[in-house]
């Protein structure tokens, strides 16, 4: 009796399918000490140092923040939450409506590149600066108005706002009471 014995070659149909991934990407878990009205501080990019009002978690787990625009210059951005400390302080947040804000309200848009000829590679362009839309502007006043009325009610908060943070020598965070 012959032994079967493996083919010297395989056929092409025989195509191996990729497995499947059991993993689905969640949103993360918001921290129990970050809820909507409280005061944050950016540790990273370039709003470091800022505080900033928490208003929401947005879909893809991210945090909708906003300075107000007029108080420190911070406008409605997406924050990691590995990326700020959560206060105590709180603000009213109650009156502003934050329901159209996703994800999709902050992708970009995608611009085809175009291949430039030799000529055009090596000139030195200035860079077009980015202009923000009408819409987007109108948007932040919107939801700066509510949060401005509730800054401007409590005492010191607006200059509590504006302060930028920092640690010096010998802080320990760790220690601090946020």
């Amino acid at each position: 009796m012959a032994e079967a014995t493996a083919p010297k070659s395989y056929s092409l149909d025989a195509v191996k399918k990729p497995l499947k991934r059991a993993r689905v990407n969640r949103p993360s878990k918001l921290r129990t000490s970050i809820t909507p009205g409280t005061v944050l501080i950016i540790l990273a990019g370039r709003d470091k140092g800022k505080r900033v009002v928490f208003l929401k978690q947005l879909e893809s787990g991210l945090l909708l923040v906003t300075g107000p625009f007029k108080v420190n210059r911070v406008p409605l951005r997406r924050v990691n939450q590995r990326y700020v400390i959560a206060t105590s302080t709180k603000v009213d947040v109650s009156g502003s409506d934050v329901a159209k804000f996703d994800d999709s309200y902050f992708a970009g848009e995608q611009k085809k590149k175009e291949k430039k000829s030799e000529g055009e590679f090596f000139e030195t362009e200035k860079k077009e600066k980015k202009v923000v839309s009408q819409a987007r502007k109108d948007d932040q006043a919107a939801v700066d108005d509510k949060i401005l009325a509730a800054v401007a009610s409590e005492p010191l908060l607006k200059e509590y706002l504006s302060a930028r943070f920092s640690l010096t020598s010998g802080d320990k965070p760790h220690r601090m009471q946020f």
